[in-house]
């Protein structure tokens, strides 16, 4: 199981929010962490967590993982954070445009869609 890329950065008021949603959630590892800056990395993906809360309030993103198990990665989070399963989307499904999909949610409306796209 491997998460393929993401590197965005996302804005909390309270940068431990979202600590638990990656961290404690989605099973990312904290490899820094200066201040309001935190940097998580899982396999390939990186994601930047920064405090900061006029930011936070302007926009709380909805961000895509792609992987190449998803089945695995729901079974994890779900054995996990079962509470951060988002409430239309908690089971992987296959949406009509071809991929297999479930989403997190955590407790500001920061979503994470899980995404797998069938083999070529």
């Amino acid at each position: 199981m491997s998460f393929l890329h993401v590197v965005p950065t996302v804005f909390y008021e309270d940068v431990e929010v979202g600590v638990d949603l990656f961290v404690g959630g989605i099973g990312m590892e904290l490899v820094h962490r200066d201040g309001g800056l935190v940097v998580l990395q899982r396999d390939r993906a990186k994601l930047n967590l920064v405090e900061d809360a006029d930011q936070a309030a302007k926009d709380r993103p909805q961000l895509s993982i792609e992987t190449d198990d998803i089945d695995g990665v729901h079974a994890d989070i779900e054995a996990r954070r079962p509470d951060l399963l988002h409430p239309n989307l908690p089971r992987v499904r296959l949406r009509e445009w071809g991929a297999r999909e479930f989403a997190v949610l955590d407790s500001t409306t920061v979503c994470v869609v899980f995404r797998e796209w069938p083999a070529p």
